[in-house]
């Protein structure tokens, strides 16, 4: 259906320590971090309940992850969101750093 279609949007912001998901402009999730060396430790992850359901969520994770990927880090997930996502999309697997 033309029109429908709604904007979003993740980024990191680092001096929050969180990935941020933005739905036609308005902030709507994050994913927050923390960083030790080379690793990226997903701590938590919330979505405003107004918008779940909807994969905003999802998206919000697989950005995330692929932003870890593309400046060659790796990720510590103690997030059980972020955790559960790994699982569900083994090809993120890789992105997981060693105990």
């Amino acid at each position: 259906m033309p029109g429908t279609e709604r904007a979003i949007d993740v980024v990191d912001n680092p001096g929050r320590h969180q990935f941020e998901v933005r739905v036609d402009g308005a902030l709507v999730g994050k994913a927050v971090y923390a960083v030790s060396g080379s690793r990226v430790i997903f701590l938590h992850t919330e979505v405003d309940p107004k918008v779940q359901g909807q994969g905003i969520a999802q998206e919000l994770a697989r950005q995330a992850l692929d932003a870890v990927r593309a400046s060659g880090r790796t990720v510590v997930p103690q997030c059980p969101f972020i955790a559960g996502y790994i699982r569900r999309h083994p090809d993120y697997a890789d992105l997981v750093s060693p105990p």
